[in-house]
């Protein structure tokens, strides 16, 4: 068994959704790129009010458009009820290096957005999927342009530059969108 990581190692890769069946069976909400690769990640955790336990995939298939799997901790459909909604994380370390012009959405939030006309949107909170593309909830500051929330798509038109280590996001967005 391994020891439970530091919480600020970690990365949330999914969730749980309703139970599947009697037997103790859960969809599989993956935020994976290829939704099947998040079961070649291995060592899952999940987040409870008592703290990261570990989460041990038993068996696992394509079910219509989605995944459902059966794991160790969860014997049968009652304790299946209780888990909707948990969501799954692994360590950071067990990740292949993102690609050139690549990022995972943990390692964003939290970044600074500043516009072409070099002026501070405010920082990003979110980001998720939509059908079209991604995007980055931008939400205002004490030190922003204004009090606005935004919703700024991630697409390369929009996204001039990413610099990770100044932890700062230039975008061709105007204040007044």
């Amino acid at each position: 068994m391994s020891s439970v990581p530091d919480a600020n190692t970690l990365m949330k890769i999914g969730q749980l959704k309703k139970p599947y069946g009697i037997k103790g069976w859960l969809w599989v909400f993956s935020d994976t790129d290829e939704h099947a690769e998040i079961f070649d990640i291995k060592q899952w955790w999940m987040k409870t009010a008592s703290g990261m336990k570990p989460l041990t995939v038993k068996a696992w298939r394509e079910q219509g458009t989605g995944l459902v799997a059966q794991f160790e901790q969860v014997p049968d459909r009652n304790v299946a009820e209780t888990m909707n909604g948990v969501t799954i994380w692994v360590a950071k370390d067990v990740l292949p290096e993102p690609n050139e012009d690549e990022y995972y959405w943990s390692d964003l939030v939290g970044m600074r957005v500043m516009n072409e006309q070099d002026e501070y949107l405010g920082d990003i909170t979110e980001m998720f999927a939509t059908g079209a593309h991604d995007i980055m909830r931008v939400a205002s500051t004490a030190d922003s342009l204004d009090g606005e929330e935004r919703l700024i798509p991630w697409h390369k038109q929009t996204v001039v530059t990413v610099d990770m280590a100044a932890k700062t996001v230039l975008v061709a967005w105007q204040s007044d969108y």
